[in-house]
């Protein structure tokens, strides 16, 4: 797998299958969509890209507050690399960036700088300040779009926020069902939590989803 940081270098990329996203934890429901992307690639004779931000959009613009990450940038791409996606670019995310409208991004970046074909997103996809819907007819003029369906585990829909509230709750275990994979050491040392069976608590299920 390649690692790109930025745009300033890129290749040619053969029938640029992508997808946008934080992707912390890589939990469930991004496998979910990755597993999606690269299927879709090589149903393409091409290549998946994953293209994620460092840092994470809510500290670069002063919003993390106490935000625990669930994945270091080098676990993010080691968990993206063992599903198979073939190339990681990590877009180096500052007020700048964030000051793009959804339709500048597409244009400039995901088609004008990586050619992309195919845009593979989350039922919660939105690019830009403006938070342009990866479905929005315009959008859909230039890409083929692949939407994927939310993933849920025991009626409660994945998502990093409620796998940070369980890890908040100490339920490390109800966590890890979730992200379907064991804890990363970086958070491990942080969340020793408990053990848990199968118990989801009741309040992860109500809060609410923060998509990618």
């Amino acid at each position: 797998m390649r690692v790109f940081h930025g745009f300033a270098e890129l290749p040619h990329f053969e029938h640029p299958v992508i997808t946008v996203g934080s992707y912390d934890g890589v939990h469930l429901g991004h496998q979910a969509l990755i597993g999606r992307l690269v299927a879709e690639a090589r149903a393409a004779g091409g290549e998946s890209i994953v293209l994620t931000f460092d840092p994470h959009p809510r500290i670069a613009l002063g919003r993390g507050g106490d935000l625990l990450l669930l994945t270091t940038l080098d676990e993010k791409i080691a968990l993206l690399e063992s599903l198979g996606v073939d190339n990681v670019i990590v877009i180096p995310f500052d007020r700048g960036f964030s000051a793009l409208s959804g339709r500048e991004f597409v244009e400039d970046y995901l088609i004008g700088r990586i050619g992309a074909e195919t845009l593979v997103g989350g039922y919660n996809h939105r690019f830009g300040h403006d938070g342009l819907a990866c479905d929005a007819p315009e959008l859909a003029r230039r890409l083929r779009i692949v939407r994927v369906d939310p993933c849920t585990v025991d009626g409660v829909r994945v998502s990093s926020t409620v796998i940070r509230r369980l890890l908040a709750a100490g339920d490390r275990t109800g966590a890890e069902r979730l992200l379907g994979h064991p804890l990363p050491a970086s958070v491990s040392l942080q969340c020793p939590g408990r053990e848990s069976g199968n118990h989801t608590p009741e309040h992860a299920a109500k809060e609410p989803i923060s998509g990618l």
